[in-house]
């Protein structure tokens, strides 16, 4: 009867290192098996052997991968190919990973489940690789061809008058999320291997409504007709009969600011041989002072200035500035600031 003990603990026993060595045996023939409910980069790979899974992920995820990537405009397409990018994919890593996660804990449990049918909820992140300085060259290149600076709007002067030239809006590529967007679809295999670029308008810092307010003053010098008009916000506010430069000292033409403003300025005398005796002086106010009341300078020893001699208005008479009215230069001096442009046309 003693003994009847011992025999069952070594029937238990021996039913016990049974299993354990069929546990083990069947564990073995399954070292190149992925568990059910392994996942890789998202596809199942579950109960699959090593070469079958081999084929599924280069099937679904390599092949799409490999695919060129189009960022779209409007009608405007960027190709980036996968060489291009220097994208890899790899299978071997995921492979790899996924039978460590099948494998993972003590055999004879691997055995029972996989003999009952259980599941590992495992899953293995994809391993694809590629070049973010390609992904941030394409999106520089994509820059280049849609971006588009917004213009300011400005005025253009002629003899008769002003022209306003409205502002336009710009255009700029919605950078860092295209950057994103690009990122996502070269490692997305489910995608459709488009992106399409979002853009924004971007504003010009002079709009139309501003140009009045960026021009309070701008006067025009007419040189066919002796006349100089001053503008107060792009609109006429006073003709002026004045005198400009005789042949061979013309009032040079072009676009000018005022550079300086003085109240009965002294006479600087260029140096030029119409001068005379006079060239190089300094002529202090006086009647020795041709330019009387006011000087507003504009290019080189060019300026408007006052005049006693009011029979010279109208004609070519002085030696390249523009002469006024005593009054008239008063009143415009005081209407104009520097830096007011000036248009000899």
């Amino acid at each position: 009867m003693s003994k009847r003990p011992f025999v069952a603990v070594a029937v238990v026993v021996g039913i016990l290192v049974a299993v354990a060595i069929a546990a083990f045996a069947y564990d073995s023939t399954q070292k190149d098996t992925i568990a059910k409910g392994v996942t890789a980069g998202g596809i199942d790979i579950g109960g699959m052997s090593k070469s079958e899974a081999r084929k599924v992920l280069e099937q679904k995820l390599s092949a799409p991968l490999s695919q060129p990537l189009v960022v779209r405009y409007g009608h405007r397409k960027f190709h980036l190919s996968a060489a291009r990018a220097h994208l890899t994919t790899d299978v071997e890593g995921m492979l790899d990973e996924a039978i460590d996660k099948s494998h993972s804990g003590f055999f004879v449990t691997r055995a029972f489940r996989e003999a009952t049918g259980g599941s590992v909820d495992a899953g293995v992140p994809s391993r694809v690789d590629y070049s973010k300085a390609a992904v941030r060259s394409l999106v520089r290149r994509v820059k280049r061809k849609v971006n588009r600076e917004p213009q300011d709007a400005t005025v253009q002067p002629a003899a008769e008058g002003l022209n306003a030239v409205p502002a336009k809006l710009g255009i700029a590529i919605r950078w860092r999320l295209l950057t994103k967007q690009v990122s996502a679809a070269l490692v997305n295999p489910d995608g459709t291997r488009e992106v399409v670029a979002k853009s924004k308008l971007t504003q010009p810092k002079v709009t139309t409504q501003d140009l009045a307010s960026k021009y309070p003053s701008f006067i025009i010098v007419d040189r066919n007709s002796f006349r100089l008009r001053l503008f107060k916000n792009l609109k006429l506010a006073h003709t002026y009969t004045v005198a400009i430069g005789m042949a061979g000292l013309e009032t040079p033409a072009g676009l000018y600011h005022i550079q300086d403003k003085q109240v009965n300025p002294s006479w600087h005398v260029p140096n030029s041989a119409w001068a005379g005796k006079l060239a190089g002086k300094v002529i202090p106010p006086g009647p020795d002072d041709p330019i009387k009341a006011r000087w507003m300078g504009f290019f080189n020893g060019a300026g408007i200035h006052g005049t006693d001699e009011i029979g010279s208005l109208g004609h070519n008479a002085s030696h390249g500035c523009v002469r006024m009215a005593i009054p008239d230069v008063e009143a415009l001096y005081d209407q104009v600031s520097v830096g007011t442009p000036v248009f000899v046309a």
